[in-house]
């Protein structure tokens, strides 16, 4: 899997070294892995700004201006917060594009409604924000790698649209 992570990441970078655009990343379930992926690369200074990590609930709300309300009405697992992620780490960490991910990790934490393997993706842009719900499963290490490939993925597809 590290392999492909990997890949996906020089992929990454270049696309931004191409486009010349900067990156950032806002971050809870993956606590940290897709910033990993993308500084593992050589030179990854000249596209990555920053990155928070904001697993409790909390802390979404005080660095990411996300409203508690919010987190409260529709969870922390959820689109409207994926969105607002991206969104906000975008404006605030000023970069050309970010990630955001939200998820269950597990192996505890997941209901009916929202099981352990859940993950919310949002990918944003001055022009956009998209989000993508992804139903992984696996051990809690592996929903984490999943999740940083499949982000690191969906980001390339949104750069190689603008």
């Amino acid at each position: 899997m590290w392999r492909i992570i990997n890949k996906e990441s020089r992929k990454l970078y270049l696309n931004c070294i191409n486009k010349n655009l900067t990156i950032t990343t806002a971050e809870s379930c993956t606590g940290g892995m897709i910033s990993s992926a993308i500084v593992h690369i050589k030179g990854s200074s000249q596209i990555f700004k920053s990155s928070v990590i904001v697993y409790a609930n909390n802390m979404k709300s005080k660095l990411l201006n996300i409203p508690e309300d919010l987190i409260t009405k529709n969870g922390a697992v959820s689109e409207i917060v994926a969105s607002n992620m991206a969104k906000n780490s975008l404006e605030i960490l000023n970069a050309d594009l970010s990630i955001a991910v939200t998820g269950i990790a597990g192996p505890t934490g997941g209901s009916v409604d929202k099981p352990v393997g859940l993950v919310w993706i949002g990918i944003g842009t001055k022009e956009k924000i998209i989000t993508n719900k992804y139903q992984f499963n696996g051990s809690r290490l592996e929903i984490r790698k999943k999740s940083t490939y499949e982000s690191l993925k969906l980001a390339n597809k949104v750069i190689s649209e603008i």
